[in-house]
């Protein structure tokens, strides 16, 4: 069977399987699993059983749920509270503060959590209704959070990080490494958008007229010092050579059940409720992972990667360009599919052909997470719209939410095309990294 037949059923028969509301994982595991057992008999399980064990028993794998476990302890421990009364109590008459603070949080939990629905959905409980008391514009209150909690997979530590470093085959603390200028490179454009329109139209966000004190300040920033610990430890344990991605999970876990106590937010109840997400979440990413490890492993045995790569030639198309149709690709995609299917039904196709093309695979990784973040935000199906509707006080609209994205989206679209045009952005602090 030639590989173009092999590409065209295998994908054409995977879509009609999500078409028909068939979870990902058992799609791509079924199809993958099924091609195989035509093709080469029932030694094909072999295959499958092998793949799933070989990569389970990868110690990279034990940092999805060890980080997935830290953010689920992160949102109940207060900590977001804590931090957006800093904000409030130092930020002062300066316009705009509350929605900038809150994008300045969504960073610091990307840094702390792994996953970006803790941000959106504390954001969306703690400072939605704060700034909207306070007569915040509501798209501007609105889509600072959804805005912001989409850095969660962008800013290290990222579970997507990790996903997609098992795909591409390189290194995650060089994936870790590099998102972090583009993360805060788009969290600063939010910021500044944000503070150019309260320039523009005081209106839009007021000021507060309350005063505080230096005690009731200093008082609040203590509150987010375990936060701020907590970054440095994981962030800087990988950064500089002191400690692996799954090692600084371990720890970044640890310190996220320490701040649940300091807070005073620890019961066995609270403990019992993360541990069962955690495991849900994990098994469901874990399964799309063997699920997609079996379709990877048909499509890379019957030549089809080598057709795709073969196929690059022949479009007779420069490099740059072949690099954006990919980009807006991915974007399509986002607005349909969850992120870990997108790195699974891409990656296997895209990540040959970026190699083929000699783009640097750190700066591809990076743009393909940047376009996934942008995926959080874009109508129908972005995940961030959701989260935030169902924290969001019942007077705010779905297409209030849509609405209050759709400059957010714009401002991520400018954030890629500059990480487009200086890779170096995301290329040079992996290569200054301890190794």
């Amino acid at each position: 069977m030639s590989p173009e037949y092999v590409t065209i059923v295998l994908f054409t028969c995977l879509v009609g399987a999500l078409i028909l509301g068939v979870p990902l994982s058992f799609a791509m595991g079924g199809v993958g699993t099924i091609f195989m057992f035509i093709l080469w008999g029932p030694d094909a399980f072999n295959t499958v059983v092998y793949r799933a064990l070989e990569w389970s028993n990868s110690i990279v794998v034990l940092a999805i749920p060890l980080f997935i476990g830290m953010g689920l302890l992160l949102s109940k421990s207060g900590l977001g509270e804590h931090m957006f009364e800093m904000i409030y109590r130092c930020s002062g008459r300066l316009r705009g503060s509350l929605a900038m603070g809150v994008v300045v949080i969504c960073a610091m939990f990307a840094a702390m959590t792994g996953i970006n629905a803790v941000a959106t959905i504390t954001m969306g409980i703690v400072a939605l209704p704060a700034m909207l008391e306070r007569k915040y514009n509501k798209d501007i209150a609105l889509g600072c959070i959804s805005g912001g909690g989409t850095l969660g997979i962008l800013i290290p530590p990222s579970v997507m990080m990790i996903v997609l470093s098992l795909i591409e085959g390189i290194s995650i603390g060089k994936l870790f490494a590099g998102g972090i200028i583009p993360g805060l490179l788009i969290a600063g454009i939010f910021i500044v958008y944000i503070a150019i329109r309260s320039y523009i139209d005081p209106s839009l966000c007021p000021a507060t007229d309350l005063r505080f004190t230096w005690r009731q300040k200093i008082a609040s920033t203590v509150a987010v010092i375990p936060g701020v610990l907590l970054i440095v430890f994981c962030l800087g344990g990988i950064f500089f050579g002191l400690a692996t991605p799954t090692e600084a999970a371990a720890i970044g876990a640890f310190g996220a059940l320490i701040i649940v106590i300091v807070y005073r937010r620890f019961t066995w109840e609270l403990l019992k409720d993360v541990c069962f997400d955690t495991l849900k979440l994990s098994g469901m990413v874990i399964w799309i992972i063997i699920g997609a490890q079996a379709f990877i492993s048909l499509y890379t045995a019957v030549g089809a990667a080598d057709f795709i790569i073969k196929l690059v030639p022949r479009l007779n198309l420069p490099p740059w360009m072949i690099l954006v149709a990919m980009l807006a690709i991915l974007f399509v995609m986002g607005m349909f599919l969850d992120t870990v299917g997108i790195i699974m039904l891409a990656g296997p196709v895209f990540v040959p052909i970026a190699k083929y093309l000699n783009f640097d695979m750190v700066w591809f990784g990076i743009l393909f997470v940047i376009d996934l973040c942008i995926g959080y935000l874009t109508p129908p199906f972005g995940w961030n719209l959701f989260y935030l509707k169902g924290v969001a006080p019942p007077e705010i609209t779905m297409d209030d939410i849509i609405r209050s994205s759709i400059p957010f989206i714009i401002l991520m679209l400018i954030g890629l095309a500059l990480v487009v045009l200086f890779p170096g952005l995301a290329t040079w602090l992996p290569k200054v990294m301890v190794q």
